[in-house]
C-alpha cells in the first residue's frame, strides 16, 4: 500500500513538474515571439524613416520631436527610438536628449565630403570590376542612360526627375558593389542615404540631367573597354562637375 501511495505522489510530482516545464516553455516562446515582433517593428521603423528622408518627406536641417516622428512613421515609440539610434549611427540625424532629433545639414562641407567619399568608392569599385573581368549589364545601363538623356532634352517632368535619381544610382550602386567588401558596402549605403537627403535640396534640372548622363556614359564606356585609368578619370570628372553644379 505504501508503495502505491509513493507511486501516486511521484506521479503527482511528475505532473506538476511537467506542467511547470510546459508553462516555462510557453513563456519562453512568448518572450521570443515578443522580441521578434519588437525587432521586426524596429526594422520597419528604420526602413520607414530612411524612406521619409530619401523621399524628402523629412528634409535636411529639420527638427522633430519623438511624438512627431511617431505620427509620421505610424509606429510605436519604442520602435521609432531604435530607428533613430540606427539613423544616428549612419550620420543621418543627431539626437538631442529629451528634445528630439535634427536631420543632418546638407551644407557645402557635408555635400563635398559625401560626394568625395562616393567617388573614392566608385573608383576602387571600377578598378576591381575591370581587373576581375566582372560581368556588368553594360547594354542595359547604356540604354537607360541614353533614353533618360534624350527624354531630358525634350521635357523635364517630375517623372523624368524621378527616373534621373534612379538611373544615376544604378551606376553608382554597381560601382560600389564592385569593391566586394561588406564593410565598404555598409559605408556606401549610409553615404547613399546622406546624398539622397542632399539631392532633395536641389532636384535635377534639365541641363544637369543631360550632362550627368553624358558623364555616366563616359564611365560606362571606360568600363566596357576595361580601361582603369580612363574609368577613374571619368569618375573624377563627374565628381568635379557635380561639385560645381552644387556650388561647392
Amino acid at each position: 500500500m505504501t508503495f502505491c501511495i509513493f507511486r501516486i505522489i511521484d506521479g503527482q510530482r511528475l505532473g506538476v513538474e511537467a506542467g511547470k516545464m510546459t508553462a516555462a516553455l510557453a513563456e519562453t516562446e512568448d518572450t521570443e515571439a515578443k522580441a521578434g515582433a519588437d525587432v521586426s517593428l524596429s526594422v520597419q521603423a528604420h526602413q520607414s524613416l530612411i524612406g521619409a528622408l530619401r523621399e524628402g518627406q523629412i528634409r535636411s536641417g529639420a527638427f522633430l520631436s519623438m511624438p512627431m516622428l511617431v505620427d509620421i512613421l505610424g509606429l510605436p515609440i519604442a520602435a521609432v527610438r531604435e530607428a533613430v539610434k540606427l539613423a544616428e549611427a549612419g550620420g543621418l540625424v543627431s539626437v538631442l536628449p529629451k528634445r528630439g532629433v535634427v536631420v543632418m545639414d546638407a551644407g557645402p562641407e557635408m555635400t563635398r565630403e559625401c560626394l568625395e567619399l562616393r567617388a573614392i568608392l566608385d573608383s576602387e569599385g571600377a578598378r576591381r570590376l575591370i581587373e576581375t573581368n566582372a560581368i556588368l549589364p553594360f547594354a542595359r545601363l547604356r540604354e537607360d542612360h541614353e533614353r533618360l538623356r534624350d527624354a531630358a532634352l525634350t521635357d523635364v517632368t517630375p517623372e523624368v526627375q524621378r527616373r534621373a535619381i534612379l538611373t544615376d544610382l544604378s551606376l553608382h550602386d554597381a560601382l560600389a558593389a564592385g569593391v566586394g567588401l561588406k564593410l565598404a558596402q555598409r559605408i556606401y549605403d549610409d553615404n547613399r542615404n546622406r546624398i539622397a537627403i542632399i539631392q532633395n535640396q536641389r532636384p535635377f534640372l534639365a541641363d544637369r540631367i543631360v550632362s550627368a548622363m553624358e558623364e555616366h556614359l563616359a564611365i560606362i564606356s571606360a568600363l566596357e573597354e576595361r580601361d582603369v585609368e580612363a574609368a577613374v578619370a571619368a569618375i573624377r570628372q563627374h565628381l568635379a562637375h557635380t561639385l560645381r553644379w552644387w556650388g561647392v
